[in-house]
Formats: structure tokens, sequence, C-alpha cells
């Protein structure tokens, strides 16, 4: 088989299973693990798919749906924790902050220290990863539950929402354009996640270099309601460059993490 046959023949089997790790690659195509690799390498290079920690994911833009949250977790690894770590840094003694029902949001939850703060979160992972620090009061949303996601939805989540108003709010997204905003892929999410920005003073963005130029199926919204963005030292360089002439303050996380 020549090589750009196997690839075409890679993308079509990323698609059809949503997503496959490496190994099971190589079988398919009786080739090396590192062939693989490099074959991932370059065809996410081409923006035909997407390489997760171990495999590859379907980037199909005719799928909306979003993806479950054990796929999510093994996508970009190294990048979400670097970001979730610098975004640690950010948060102080008293504050009251949100944060989604993203992985690197749960990153987050995580590393944050036992100190006295407010966090509010549709997420149930990011809530019970918070339960054993005493110091730390944890609100959660409710709402109807996404089982992909592990996350409350609805507009019983969109309405405890109304009911408080924090000073930093920490949420990833899909998709981030200079033109079309922030996107996701689930527009209860996306619902959710609007009204998450419309309830704090701050807006932070965490997205991994991936997400950067890419549009998502749902809207959250324009690009003028964020106040910052935190990424990855792989993010590409000339839209970093663009992002910051809209005077948007972009932080990048230093690599930390060693996956």
């Amino acid at each position: 088989m020549l090589i750009a046959e196997r690839q075409q023949n890679i993308v079509r089997v990323v698609n059809e299973r949503k997503s496959v790790r490496v190994s099971e690659l190589s079988e398919i195509f009786s080739v090396t693990e590192e062939t693989i690799r490099r074959d991932l390498e370059k065809l996410e290079k081409e923006k035909k798919l997407l390489r997760s920690h171990g495999g590859a994911i379907s980037m199909n833009p005719s799928d909306s749906l979003e993806i479950p949250y054990k796929e999510r977790e093994i996508i970009n690894v190294a990048e979400k924790q670097n970001i979730a770590l610098e975004a640690v840094k950010l948060v102080k003694e008293g504050d009251n902050i949100i944060l989604d029902a993203s992985t690197t949001a749960w990153y987050m939850a995580k590393s944050l220290p036992d100190i006295p703060i407010t966090v509010l979160t549709n997420s149930i992972k990011v809530a019970m990863e918070l339960g054993d620090k005493k110091q730390i009061t944890v609100i959660s949303t409710g709402g109807a539950l996404l089982g992909k996601s592990l996350s409350f939805v609805g507009p019983l989540a969109e309405a405890s929402l109304s009911n408080y108003y924090v000073n930093k709010a920490f949420i990833s997204c899909k998709g981030l354009q200079i033109e079309r905003g922030i996107s996701e892929s689930d527009e209860q999410q996306a619902k959710l996640k609007k009204k998450m920005i419309e309830s704090t003073s701050q807006v932070y963005i965490m997205v991994d270099y991936s997400k950067i130029g890419k549009q998502a199926f749902s809207l959250i919204t324009g690009i003028e309601d964020v106040d910052y963005i935190i990424t990855d030292t792989k993010a590409d360089k000339v839209s970093v460059q663009n992002l910051k002439e809209k005077q948007l303050n972009v932080i990048i996380a230093q690599d930390s993490i060693n996956t």
C-alpha cells in the first residue's frame, strides 16, 4: 500500500470510529507504531484529524456531536495541563470563580490549592475533585445531566447562574476565531457558557493550540467579550499576534508537564 493511500485510509478509519489508538492503526495497516505516529502528525498538520494522547480523534466538520469526556481526556493532555497550571496562578484567596465542564477545568480543579475561594461549576468531575478541599466552597448549577460530558445544562442550570456573580470565569471551548468568536460543538453547552460569561467580570478562555482558528457548530459569544486567552507554546505565532492586535491579553502557558 502506498503511503498516500494508507494515510487516506487512516482518515477514513478515524472518521468512522470517531477515535482510534495508534496500536489499533498499527495492527490494521501492518506497519510500526512509529510509522503511524508520523502519519498522524502529517495528517494533523493537514487538518484532517486531531492527534490525541495515544491515538487520533475525528475532526469531521459534519460531526457536531459532543466528544465523550473519556475521549476528551486523552486529547492534547500536556497542553491542557500546562494551561490549567497557568490558570491556577490567577486564582487568589477570596475569589469567586466559575469552572466549566471542560477537561482543562478539571485539571485546574486538581491543581487548585486548598484556599478560601468559592467555585461555581456545572461539572460533576470538577465538583468531586474539589470535594476534599475543605476551604473551597463548591456550588453546583444542577440541571439536566449530559452523560457524555458529565455536566449539567439546560434552563435549570442557566437559571442557577443568574443567582450568582463571580469575579473570574475559566472557560474552554471547541473553537476560537477573531471574526466569528468562540464556539462549542453542543448548543446547550454554548448557551450555558454564554450565561457564565454574563455572570462574571473577567473572562479567561482556556484553549490549546488545536482550537485556535477553528469554528465549532454553536456560537458562544464574540471575541469582544473575552478578557484573557490562555494557550500553549504550540499556538500559531501569527494567530497569537493577531489576537494581541485586537487588544486581547494572551497568556502563553510554558511547558511544565511531560507525557
